[in-house]
């Protein structure tokens, strides 16, 4: 009976697989195909083009635009002015020509504006440090969405064979009760409920299999290569239960150190408030530095080749601009902050469920070790009276056996969700030289 279920298992997980691979869709071409069977560090290093990272790249890029447009405030400006001009010459002028054209060349540059231009670049250099941080914040939730859907996909192939095995059992109690049935030994009631059990069971299979077909796409779009489908997938190797947890204490404390969003958000709190000193020092004097020089069509008293001076703009009148910049600073500062502080508040709360989840999984997991052992001797048991021709449950055993793989998956996957979470909330999940 062993080796007959097992071929019906085989043939069913190929039928799967075989599934699984024409509803795939081939690689492009000069694009690598995945690897078969696919690791979760093949998941991914074979990850590429994902919409979140091109999101925050692009805030990195308008960071450095901004930057770049600060730093423009104090530098230099050539400006070529070019004028066609007719004029009536005063009476008192020595030129009589109508011609008043002239072409200027000026050079200038903002000396000195109370602070208003250096604060603007405090700003934006700390707005490209913000996003910097948030960059390594997506790549980190996009490493931990690929191996959730990698687990997921392990996890979807485990439950089939366990639904699988049940339909299979539950195929085999139909047809003896068919073969009794036919004997006038079984009544139809018992027959009609044993063949419902069976339709259930391969409804359920149908399910399962419905359902690996689902995660390997989600996995694919994970990895930014949809309608390519693992046919194969490698399981992770059992954590070890035995390393040594950080506590609570001195897990909180790297967090709130390390932490990329926070770090993020500080460095937005910092921009923001140096972007409030850009709000007071704006619609402020500006000094600045000019060089010119000209040529004339007409020359008289007033014009000249070349030219330096010294320029004090003072603002009078800035119709209620500047402290409408100065509420809008101050608002946008004050948003910052909150969301610091609520992003504090709430990492208190997550490293701890974190940790304390990592204890609850740790007993879960010695349970399933116990209960698995457990299994292991019953199927034995069973496998042997059904030898000796004595009745017995086998199938039933049988189908316990991957139920508690199942479970011991879950609960291991868990776990290594539970430490990859950490990992990230510490800013370690991406190696240190990848992060700025």
């Amino acid at each position: 009976m062993r080796s007959g279920l097992e071929k019906r298992w085989r043939r069913a997980a190929a039928a799967s697989t075989l599934l699984l691979a024409a509803t795939a869709l081939p690689a492009a071409d000069g694009e690598t195909a995945l690897p078969d069977p696919l690791t979760l560090q093949d998941a991914v290093d074979a990850a590429r083009d994902l919409p979140a990272l091109e999101l925050a790249l692009a805030a990195r890029d308008a960071s450095a635009a901004a930057l770049a447009e600060a730093e423009a405030l104090s530098g230099l400006r050539l400006t070529a002015i070019g004028k066609l001009r007719a004029v009536r010459p005063s009476h008192v002028a020595d030129d009589r020509d109508n011609n008043d054209s002239r072409a200027r060349l000026a050079l200038r540059k903002r000396l000195y504006d109370f602070g208003y231009s250096a604060a603007r670049e405090e700003a934006a250099r700390r707005r490209g440090a913000g996003s910097d941080w948030r960059y390594v914040d997506a790549r980190q939730q996009s490493r931990l969405d690929i191996m959730r859907r990698f687990f997921d996909v392990v996890l979807a192939d485990l439950q089939y064979a366990r639904d699988n095995e049940a339909m299979a059992g539950a195929f085999i109690d139909f047809d003896r009760a068919s073969d009794r049935h036919d004997l006038q030994r079984l009544s139809d009631v018992d027959l009609l409920e044993l063949e419902a059990a069976y339709q259930a069971a391969l409804h359920q299979r149908t399910l399962s299999g419905t359902l690996q077909r689902a995660t390997r796409s989600q996995l694919a779009i994970a990895m930014g290569r949809p309608g390519e489908l693992a046919s194969n997938v490698v399981r992770p190797p059992a954590p070890d239960l035995a390393v040594a947890l950080p506590e609570y204490d001195a897990l909180l404390a790297e967090v709130l150190r390390h932490n990329p969003t926070l770090r993020a958000l500080r460095a937005e709190v910092d921009a923001a408030r140096a972007a409030l000193a850009a709000a007071r020092n704006g619609h402020g004097p500006v000094l600045s530095g000019e060089l010119d020089a000209a040529v004339y069509n007409r020359n008289t008293s007033s014009t000249h080749p070349l030219g330096a001076a010294l320029v004090l703009e003072m603002p009078l009148l800035s119709g209620g601009a500047k402290e409408a910049d100065i509420a809008a600073a101050r608002a946008q500062l004050r948003t910052r902050r909150a969301e610091l502080a609520a992003l504090e508040q709430g990492l208190h709360q997550a490293v701890l469920e974190l940790r304390l989840r990592l204890d609850e999984l740790r007993v879960e997991l010695a349970g399933l070790q116990v209960r698995g052992d457990y299994r292991e001797l019953y199927l034995d048991r069973s496998r042997a009276l059904y030898e000796l021709e004595v009745k017995t449950d086998l199938g039933d055993a049988m189908t316990e056996i991957t139920a508690v793989n199942l479970d011991r998956a879950r609960a291991e996957f868990a776990w290594l969700m539970t430490l990859a979470e950490l990992d990230a909330l510490r800013g370690r999940l991406i190696p240190e030289g990848e992060t700025p």
